[in-house]
């Protein structure tokens, strides 16, 4: 007798729940939870990023930074919950493997080897920039569809993606 695989297909469709009536068309409802399956990687990818950060942070500023980044992450980490259940209340499966969040992720990867305090706000910025920009492009769809919970879901982390990439560019102003 074979035995089963454990590996999961991640290219494998899974189908929506069944008898969804929220007033929002399942055409909808899925193209939204798309979205928000790559939001939630970005929010992910860039939480991994920071905590990276904050462990490997070294220089003049590291107690400043290490402090920043540790209040970061934890934003992060608090945000990636109500991104994956507003997935699931639109009746999809929220990503969680790092094999799912790598295909749907627009950030690269932490890099290997640490990058030194200033490198590491750079790379902050544009990742929270990019987190915003992933966040902006689900509006129109949340809009088409009257998702006020989405569109409020994605409001609130973009103030907090636009505001942490400001406070991280003042950083690197001379």
């Amino acid at each position: 007798m074979a035995k089963p695989s454990s590996k999961v297909d991640v290219k494998a469709p899974v189908k929506a729940a069944p008898g969804i009536n929220i007033g929002i068309s399942e055409k909808d409802r899925a193209a939204i939870a798309k979205g928000l399956s790559r939001l939630l990687a970005d929010t992910y990818t860039l939480y991994l990023t920071t905590h990276n950060f904050h462990w490997n942070v070294t220089g003049p500023m590291f107690n400043t930074l290490h402090l920043m980044f540790m209040t970061q992450y934890t934003e992060l980490w608090a945000a990636v919950d109500p991104v994956a259940e507003r997935i699931r209340s639109l009746g999809h499966p929220a990503p969680g493997s790092y094999a799912q969040f790598s295909k749907l992720a627009s950030l690269p990867d932490v890099p290997a080897t640490p990058p030194k305090a200033l490198e590491m706000v750079r790379i902050l910025v544009q990742g929270h920039e990019a987190v915003a920009r992933t966040a902006r492009e689900l509006f129109p769809l949340a809009d088409k569809a009257s998702d006020e919970p989405t569109a409020d879901l994605l409001t609130q982390r973009l103030t907090v993606h636009e505001q942490t990439a400001w406070m991280l560019r003042s950083l690197l102003e001379e």
